[in-house]
């Protein structure tokens, strides 16, 4: 399994349940929140029009839609996601993010918050991502380190974990269809109390779950560094 084959995404984000139970980490989580850093260059782009692909719940739309003087529109694969995301009051639809359903050159902003590992086609996606953006607009994509949490998966044999679009690699993908990528990495430590706690996380994860029962007994909480990393891209003018 990885994490973008289509029939894994689509029967994990099925429902929340998993998605919600791997954000719950970041409730013990120390030092800069990456979430925090894309709410900051959503805000230095200065958008009018926004497109957010795989917006999960839909907290994220909520907020630009609540807080930004501009137009928001979500697209997902996940039928429940986009239920979720209308019930904030969210213009949102089905749809795939290798064939966006818009024409060229609608948003001057797109984001993609922990998503752009996901398509099976990377580059269809990226392509599909610069062409509804306006010349000179940008995309603002968040996304993990292949060493992100690493302290809690060596207990487990390791991650052996392959994403198409990881803080790494990330950039030589980008820079095949923008003008010009800007990376911020983003690191802190996540707490987990105790071995419930991490059995719990590794369960709810996309392609590692069965492991979650081998994980040993802790004799002390577990910290372990949280590496994330968020990107800046612009299309050209």
């Amino acid at each position: 399994m990885t994490l973008n084959d289509p029939d894994v995404v689509a029967g994990d984000y099925a429902s929340e349940t998993s998605l919600l139970a791997r954000r719950s980490i970041y409730e013990t989580s120390e030092g800069p929140d990456a979430r925090e850093v894309v709410w900051r260059h959503i805000i230095a782009a200065q958008p009018t029009a926004v497109l957010e692909v795989g917006p999960g719940p839909g907290e994220l739309s909520e907020r630009i839609d609540r807080d930004l003087d501009t137009s928001i529109v979500a697209v997902d694969l996940s039928p429940r996601m986009v239920e979720l995301t209308r019930a904030r009051g969210i213009d949102a639809l089905v749809g795939d993010v290798q064939a966006l359903p818009f024409g060229d050159a609608e948003f001057d902003l797109v984001v993609a918050a922990w998503v752009l590992f996901h398509p099976a086609d990377l580059d269809r996606a990226l392509a599909e991502i610069t062409r509804v953006l306006r010349p000179g607009g940008h995309l603002v994509a968040a996304t993990n380190s292949e060493h992100h949490l690493a302290e809690l998966w060596e207990l487990v044999g390791g991650h052996h974990l392959s994403y198409s679009f990881s803080a790494e690699n990330a950039e030589s993908a980008l820079r095949r269809h923008f003008a010009s990528v800007e990376i911020e990495l983003v690191e802190g430590w996540v707490t987990f109390a105790d071995t419930a706690t991490v059995r719990d996380y590794v369960a709810s994860s996309i392609v590692c779950r069965h492991r979650a029962e081998r994980f040993p007994e802790l004799r002390a909480p577990l910290r372990a560094r949280r590496r994330n990393a968020v990107f800046v891209a612009a299309k050209a003018t």
